[in-house]
């Protein structure tokens, strides 16, 4: 009968180690592709870093190119009104030009018209025989009428010489006049011109910042567009992460499930085959069983792989603690209860667990969040203690914990931010 018993035995471990092999092996393949897509999203979330800068630093220097297409638009302003004057100014002086023109042309006449006065003088003169100041004092009838008439002859051609003096300045001055304002008007087109071809260059020069900046913004418009490509990307990502998370925890559930319910079907196939056995045998096992419950540590029954646990970082001690707790995986939640056999609550347990290996415990969940010294969960270690509110667990490594967590599902393997975490005890 105990080599029946051992029959059975060996084939629920092989059971056990298949399943759990399988589903390791379901698990590695969803965490491996979640691992691929968070890393494909922290490539893309570089690129779209590296994108918002590119797009922060486009933007700064189309700004530096709008101040300076602003400034030389108000340049360009400016030198339209300064054209703008000029020609006013070029106008005022062709007008002035004009009017010059036409006193010149006045002056032009009255000085002949004062010539051709003087020849009808000259030429009464000779008809009258009065050729000379000679002939006009030898035909004076008397002294006075003499000097009556040499004062007369001297007198007009005083006035003509004046009045041809006068007439040839008067005209001096208009030709000087229009000449000066055509000087002008030369200048006032010359410095015309000089603007426009400033403002020509302004305006070339504004064409170019204005391609300049419509081509920042085709950049960062495209970089724009690729960024929202990269945050799809990353949205689609995520949604397929949480999908593999809720797939993984359901899968972890039904294998959690499945092990009780392995365990369970165990433990009835054995006490079967015990019963089996003859009152001696029973009454030997169970003195012994009783021996060791009083002289030694409570073994271990449940058959979980622990090489994940004993191959991660921290104390020997630690993942001892952390690889003999997973041994009581399916055995019964009772509250109050140390057992960690027949049933222990959540602080029984790691109380019971650590006591084996000679670590003395508080009794309840509260007191535990004290012990040892207190460590980040990024700093969690096998065999450390992981406090909950009103709750308490052993860490096991890679993201999980073995503890007694409910009437319900009992003794069991859990993901160890399934709760908000309120410290990490390091006892050992």
């Amino acid at each position: 009968m105990k080599k029946g018993c051992r029959h059975l035995g060996i084939i629920g471990l092989c059971a056990v180690v298949f399943f759990t092999s399988y589903s390791n092996q379901i698990y590695q393949v969803q965490a491996t592709k979640k691992d691929d897509l968070k890393q494909q999203n922290e490539e893309d979330q570089d690129k779209l870093d590296d994108l918002d800068d590119q797009v922060n630093e486009l933007e700064d220097e189309q700004q530096d190119i709008d101040a300076q297409i602003q400034t030389l638009s108000n340049e360009i302003a400016e030198l339209m009104a300064s054209i703008s004057l000029l020609e006013e100014e070029i106008e005022a002086k062709k007008a002035q030009i004009e009017q010059a023109k036409i006193d010149l042309a006045e002056a032009q006449q009255v000085e002949q018209t004062q010539y051709e006065a003087m020849k009808v003088r000259v030429k009464a003169m000779y008809e009258s025989g009065e050729t000379s100041l000679l002939d006009i004092i030898f035909s004076s009838s008397s002294m006075q009428d003499m000097l009556n008439k040499a004062d007369y002859v001297e007198k007009m051609h005083e006035y003509d010489k004046k009045m041809l003096t006068n007439y040839k300045i008067a005209r001096q001055n208009v030709e000087d006049l229009k000449e000066n304002l055509e000087i002008e008007e030369s200048e006032l087109e010359e410095a015309q011109e000089g603007l426009q071809e400033e403002m020509d260059s302004v305006e070339e020069a504004r064409a170019e910042l204005e391609a300049i900046s419509a081509d920042y913004a085709v950049q960062i418009s495209k970089a724009r567009q690729q960024a929202e490509i990269y945050k799809s990307q990353i949205k689609q990502r995520n949604a397929q992460i949480k999908q593999i998370e809720a797939e993984e925890e359901r899968k972890r559930k039904e294998e959690e499930e499945r092990r009780r319910k392995e365990e369970e079907e165990r433990r009835r196939k054995e006490e079967e085959a015990k019963k089996n056995n003859t009152n001696s045998n029973d009454s030997s096992n169970n003195s012994s069983n009783n021996s060791s419950t009083t002289t030694q540590k409570p073994a271990a029954t449940a058959a979980v792989d622990t090489s994940s646990i004993m191959a991660a970082n921290g104390s020997a001690k630690g993942k001892e603690i952390a690889a003999y707790a997973c041994g009581f995986v399916g055995n019964p939640y009772v509250a109050g209860g140390t057992s960690l056999t027949n049933g222990a609550d959540c602080s029984g347990f790691t109380q019971s667990v650590f006591k084996a290996y000679g670590y003395s415990l508080p009794r309840n969940s509260t007191s535990q969040r004290s012990v040892g010294r207190e460590v980040s969960y990024a700093e969690a270690e096998p065999g450390d203690i992981i406090c909950y509110p009103g709750h308490v667990a052993i860490y096991i490594g890679n993201g999980k914990i073995v503890h007694a967590s409910s009437a319900k599902t009992g003794i069991k393997i859990s993901n160890a931010l399934y709760r908000d975490i309120l410290c990490v005890r390091r006892v050992v």
